[in-house]
């Protein structure tokens, strides 16, 4: 039997809030860890673009890209302080995580559930466009495939007529 918590993927999308509060319903009142997979290094790659180079040659400001990383690296951790915030309203024990992106989120989230011992992972499936919705999507299939414990898919509810 898996002890670990419930790993809930959190973009602060609808899809993902639905699924805290849709985790909170199945889950409550265990454990969970809310994730939000943040893509680390975006700034020094933007800066390290032959592209850039040729616009403005020997420009490349390291105080300035580290102090972006650093904004960056805080608000994917409120966007997960977020996250475990609705997720302790839905009745869990929710701690937050900013992680950053190794590989792809599917794999980030399978790494994480592997390393916790997870009952199950949970996360949103965002809206796509019609004839998308006919296949899941990379993220949500790798997930289906690889993950050591149960995933739970939640939809975004549909707009009250």
């Amino acid at each position: 039997m898996r002890t670990g918590p419930v790993i809930i993927g959190f973009d602060g999308a609808p899809a993902s809030v639905r699924a805290v509060r849709e985790a909170g319903v199945l889950f409550a009142p265990r454990t969970a860890l809310v994730a939000y997979v943040w893509e680390a290094g975006r700034t020094f790659e933007g800066l390290t673009l032959p592209e850039h180079q040729l616009e403005a040659p020997g420009t490349l400001d390291l105080d300035t890209a580290f102090a972006s990383e650093r904004a960056a690296s805080e608000e994917a951790q409120q966007l997960a302080e977020q996250g475990a915030t609705l997720a302790r309203t839905a009745g869990l024990q929710a701690d937050a995580l900013a992680v950053p992106n190794e590989v792809s989120v599917a794999d980030t989230l399978i790494k994480l559930a592997h390393s916790h011992g997870a009952q199950a992972v949970v996360v949103g499936a965002h809206e796509r466009h019609r004839l998308a919705k006919l296949a899941p999507s990379r993220t949500l299939a790798a997930l289906l495939h690889a993950a050591p414990c149960p995933v739970v898919v939640c939809g975004v509810p549909a707009p009250a007529d």
